[in-house]
């Protein structure tokens, strides 16, 4: 076995073996010494060496996995040849019909598992409050709304029809029709 590995392979194999027991060597001589000038009880001690222990050799054994993860992660992502997942950008909006996930907070989310679902971007009012940003400039709006009425009996007739479709056109207004 050791004939089909290089020479070099053997000495990278054999240097991370001693980094590996100078750690042990100096998380047992550390506990040790913290126990004899703190004046802690030997149990305790014992429990954090193999505290300390346990956690490097999860690491040391998780490690594969990690370089695994991380080289599924970057091939998936990966652009070229079209082998890659294609990434959507949705900073303007836009539908998910099928479901999908994202990240959510440290977890992972699914949206569209029932069907379309918009996604719209949000911004922040005047107020300070958030909300679906409306596109327009937010500004202020001046409307002048000239009435031609015969007298002021037939005025007060049309008021009610006025004051809806003024409502009407201001809603349609909010909403950027």
């Amino acid at each position: 076995m050791v004939d089909s590995l290089g020479l070099g392979d053997v000495q990278a194999s054999l240097d991370k073996v001693n980094v590996s027991a100078d750690r042990v060597a100096s998380t047992l001589t550390n506990g040790f010494a913290k126990a004899v000038t703190s004046g802690q009880a030997f149990d305790k001690t014992l429990q954090g060496v193999l505290t300390s222990l346990s956690k490097m050799a999860l690491n040391a054994g998780l490690q594969p996995l990690q370089q695994g993860l991380s080289a599924l992660v970057s091939s998936a992502f990966a652009g070229g040849g079209g082998g890659g997942l294609q990434v959507t950008p949705f900073a303007q909006g836009g539908v998910v019909s099928a479901p999908t996930f994202f990240s959510s907070g440290g977890g992972l989310g699914l949206m569209g598992e029932r069907g379309a679902e918009a996604i719209v971007p949000l911004a922040r009012g005047p107020d300070g409050r958030l909300g679906v940003a409306s596109g327009g400039q937010g500004g202020p709006v001046n409307v002048t709304v000239n009435i031609a009425a015969s007298d002021a009996e037939s005025f007060r007739r049309s008021q009610v029809q006025i004051t809806s479709a003024l409502a009407r056109a201001v809603a349609r207004g909010q909403r950027g029709l």
